[in-house]
C-alpha cells in the first residue's frame, strides 16, 4: 500500500496551513463547531475553499515541491452530523464533495514538476485538544471506519489522521484504513511537555501503534503543537524518530488550554517558525512533509518552503 506514496520518497511535499483558523480569524467566516466541512454546503463556500488551496499549490510549484491536498473533513465523522444539523447521509455526501473538490484541483494543477496527492482527513471523535473521548481500539475502528469507507469510495491516495490525542483511537483509524486498502499517516498532537494529552510519551505512542497494527501507518506526523513544545523530545531520541515524516506545527507557543480560550489569532512569526522547522529537520532525517496548523497561513508555509523544501535534493 505504501507504494502509492512513492512520490514522497522522491521530493519534499508541502501541505496547507491552519484551514479552520484561517477561515475564522482571517476570512471572517463562521464555522459551526470548527467544522470546515460546512463550507461544502454552498457554492460560495466551495469556491472559497478552492481559492484557499490554490494559494498553497502555487507555493509548492514555486518551491519545486509536491503537494498534499488535505480534505476539509477533519470534523466530519458520524458524531458531528447532529451538531451540524445534518442527517448522516447528508454529512457523507459532503465528505464525498470535499474529495471531489480535491480531484478538480489536481486535474487543473498537477504536472510532472508538481505531483499532487489527495488525502482524506480524519479527526478525533472528541475534542482535538483534550483526550475526552478515549475509546478502545476496536470501538475506534468501528466508529472511524464509517468515514474512512466513505472517503475511500470517493477516491483518495491516503488517509491522514490529524490531531490524535490518544493511542487506542490512532490504532483504530490505522486498522480502518488498512481494511479499506489505503495507506495511512497518523499525526499526534502534543502538549507543552512534548507528551500526548493522555500523558503518553511520543516514542511510546508510535511504538504502541506500530506493535498493534504490524506497522500499518505509512508514516507518523506531529501537528497542533509549537516546535518549542517537542524539540527536546526528539533530541537523541533513537531510531523511532525515523517513523516521523511530516510536521504541521502551530504558529503560537501557547498551550492548548490557552489557545482554546483565545479570542484573537496568534500568528507568531513566519520566519521564526521556518527556522524552527529547519532545526527540527536536523533531528528528523526522514522528514518530507511540511505544512502548518492553528494560526498558520500561506505566509508561514511559504517561509517553511523557502527554508526546508525549495528546490531541495530529490533523492
Amino acid at each position: 500500500m505504501q507504494n502509492l506514496l512513492h512520490p514522497i520518497d522522491e521530493r519534499p511535499f508541502l501541505t496547507d496551513g491552519g484551514l479552520e483558523t484561517t477561515l475564522i480569524f482571517l476570512d471572517g467566516i463562521d464555522l459551526p463547531h470548527f467544522a470546515s466541512i460546512a463550507m461544502l454546503r454552498t457554492a460560495d463556500g466551495r469556491a472559497h475553499l478552492k481559492r484557499y488551496f490554490e494559494r498553497y499549490i502555487a507555493i509548492a510549484r514555486d518551491a519545486g515541491a509536491g503537494f498534499i491536498l488535505e480534505a476539509a473533513t477533519w470534523r466530519a465523522g458520524p458524531d458531528w452530523a447532529e451538531p451540524l444539523g445534518l442527517e448522516l447521509a447528508e454529512l457523507d455526501a459532503l465528505n464525498c464533495d470535499a474529495i471531489a473538490l480535491l480531484h478538480e484541483l489536481r486535474a487543473e494543477h498537477q504536472g510532472e514538476a508538481l505531483p499532487i496527492l489527495i488525502s482524506g482527513c480524519i479527526g478525533p471523535r472528541g475534542d482535538g485538544y483534550v483526550a475526552n473521548r478515549t475509546m478502545l481500539a476496536d470501538e475506534a475502528e468501528a466508529y472511524h471506519g464509517h468515514q474512512v469507507a466513505v472517503i475511500a469510495e470517493a477516491g483518495v491516495d491516503l488517509i491522514t489522521a490529524l490531531t490524535m490525542t490518544n493511542v487506542p483511537e490512532a490504532i483504530g483509524i490505522a486498522k480502518a484504513a488498512q481494511r479499506a486498502g489505503l495507506p495511512v499517516a497518523i499525526s499526534f498532537t502534543l502538549e507543552t511537555d512534548g507528551r500526548l494529552p493522555t500523558g503518553d510519551a511520543l516514542k511510546d505512542a508510535i511504538e504502541a501503534v506500530d506493535a498493534a497494527t504490524a506497522g500499518a501507518p505509512a508514516y507518523y506526523m506531529i501537528n497542533c503543537a509549537h516546535p518549542s513544545h517537542f524539540e527536546a523530545v526528539l533530541a537523541d531520541a533513537g531510531e523511532w524518530v525515523n517513523r516521523i515524516r511530516g510536521l504541521r506545527a502551530n504558529a503560537s507557543c501557547l498551550s492548548h488550554a490557552e489557545l482554546d480560550e483565545a479570542i484573537e489569532l496568534d500568528p507568531g512569526d513566519p520566519a521564526e517558525l521556518a527556522r524552527n522547522y529547519a532545526e527540527l529537520k536536523a533531528l528528523l532525517p526522514a522528514l518530507r512533509v511540511f505544512g502548518g496548523c492553528c494560526g498558520t497561513d500561506d505566509r508561514h508555509v511559504a517561509a517553511i518552503a523557502d527554508t526546508c523544501a525549495a528546490h531541495a535534493d530529490r533523492r
